[in-house]
């Protein structure tokens, strides 16, 4: 009998092994308050050591919409600055915001948990989940902002606002699933730390944050095949058509399906992707 059929025939199983992957959902669900509670500590721990602590998660974004809304809206609009367009740009930039920090931040969600990856047992999707539920706690407050900025603008509460919660949950599923694939290929391949902000920031300026696309590129048939299939400008569309009614902020009615659509592949396949690759995340060194 080998070393391994007589471990298992005393009821111990290999550390980090695959189980099937119901089993591991199931797993990882049951460590949904560790996931929450590490979301909590890393912001904590973030901001604790700044003499404004947890007020930064506030100003951070107030700052941001300010810099931007002085340096696109003021300076290189030369004040001819569109109706409503420090709120449409408030929205792409907290929303792009939301993304961009899950996108190269949870990249470095295994590997700069090593030792833990190599000394607990536990399913490691949790590092990842817990990376997005920390970015998210993060968004909340920015949301906040968003719609008092619409009121501040002289907007009116609608019934319309509301279409706010589907959308932020679809943007979170999707940047759940990208996440996911993001936290993998790094462990695999570390370069790709160095790569992904350049790729961030092309997503930045490729996605509509400081001007609308569908004025820009609205008479270019080619241009709108290319736009339209973007899951960020998808996103950003449907969030500012929320609260803006303008043409130019205008989101196409197919974008919900798209957006679903682009919502459910991406935590499908970024799950089974991470997944897949469970047994190796001790090797991380």
């Amino acid at each position: 009998m080998s070393l391994a059929e007589d471990a298992a025939r005393a009821g111990l199983r290999k550390v980090g092994a695959r189980p099937p992957f119901w089993i591991y959902l199931l797993q990882v669900w049951r460590r949904r308050q560790f996931i929450y509670r590490l979301a909590r500590f890393r912001i904590e721990a973030d901001n604790g050591q700044n003499r404004l602590g947890m007020a930064w998660v506030l100003l951070k974004p107030i700052i941001d919409a300010l810099v931007y809304g002085t340096v696109f809206g003021y300076f290189l609009m030369r004040g001819n600055i569109p109706d409503h367009y420090i709120l449409f740009l408030v929205v792409g930039v907290f929303m792009f915001d939301f993304f961009s920090s899950c996108f190269t931040a949870g990249a470095k969600s295994i590997t700069r948990n090593a030792n833990l990856v190599q000394s607990l047992s536990f399913p490691r999707m949790a590092l990842p989940l817990a990376l997005v539920t920390e970015k998210f706690l993060e968004f909340v407050p920015m949301l906040g902002i968003i719609f008092s900025a619409a009121l501040l603008t002289g907007l009116r509460p609608t019934a319309e606002w509301l279409l706010m919660v589907p959308i932020v949950f679809l943007f979170t599923i999707f940047n759940t699933g990208v996440t996911m694939f993001t936290a993998r290929l790094t462990v695999h391949f570390r370069d790709l730390t160095n790569l992904l902000p350049f790729v961030s920031r092309l997503l930045f300026y490729t996605s509509g944050i400081f001007y609308s696309m569908e004025l820009r590129f609205g008479d270019n048939p080619t241009a709108s095949h290319i736009i339209d299939p973007q899951p960020i400008h998808e996103f950003l569309s449907l969030g500012r058509s929320v609260f803006l009614d303008e043409p130019g902020f205008h989101a196409k009615p197919e974008y919900w399906l798209y957006a679903t659509l682009w919502a459910t592949a991406s935590i499908v396949a970024g799950s089974l992707f991470f997944w897949a690759a469970e047994e190796r995340y001790g090797r991380v060194d």
